[in-house]
């Protein structure tokens, strides 16, 4: 028996969203896997307003994520690979939540509906870079029918980052109810 999957909304981010993720990601647990500190409000501001861009050019953005009362618990989406290192050229899903809502089922959920947004703008293949340790972000990928494609060398943390792949137009059909 499948449990009830949470409803998720996505849209794109606000100025005041970068308030709003500076608050739900100033955790240290949250933050364990990018960088161990929380960033700064400026960051959020700067990131925000990327995605603004991103969806205005693009179709496509790392969204802000709301649960069913509105309140934001996070983000999820998708970016041209923003480095100079790992899969350049590649568009990368991603998705980060408030240590509250971890474990319920929104990252997938998520994560589902911007594959289904992807494939309507016409991108062939996502990939998804993971650091190693990261274990609730790589079932996510497993849950999204995604493949270990390599490794890159990962110069901010001197680490071999995991990179996984997952073909868009020739993957199945999400089932929601999985």
């Amino acid at each position: 028996m499948n449990r009830a999957l949470p409803a998720v909304r996505l849209r794109v981010p606000t100025h005041e969203d970068a308030f709003a993720w500076h608050r739900v990601f100033d955790d240290p647990e949250v933050m364990e896997f990018h960088g161990g500190r929380s960033a700064e409000l400026s960051v959020y501001e700067e990131l925000t307003a990327r995605q603004r861009r991103h969806d205005a050019e693009l179709g496509y953005c790392l969204w802000t994520m709301t649960d069913e009362a509105g309140q934001v618990i996070g983000f999820t989406g998708a970016q041209p690979w923003p480095r100079e290192w790992g899969p350049r050229g590649e568009i990368e899903i991603g998705w980060r939540l408030g240590r509250d809502h971890w474990g319920k089922g929104y990252a997938t959920v998520a994560a589902r509906m911007t594959l289904e947004r992807l494939r309507g703008a016409g991108v062939p293949t996502v990939v998804a870079m993971v650091r190693p340790g990261n274990e609730r972000s790589v079932a996510v990928t497993r849950r999204l029918g995604m493949e270990l494609a390599g490794t890159f060398p990962d110069p901010r943390f001197a680490e071999e980052a995991l990179c996984f792949r997952l073909d868009l137009r020739s993957a199945k059909p999400i089932d929601y109810t999985e």
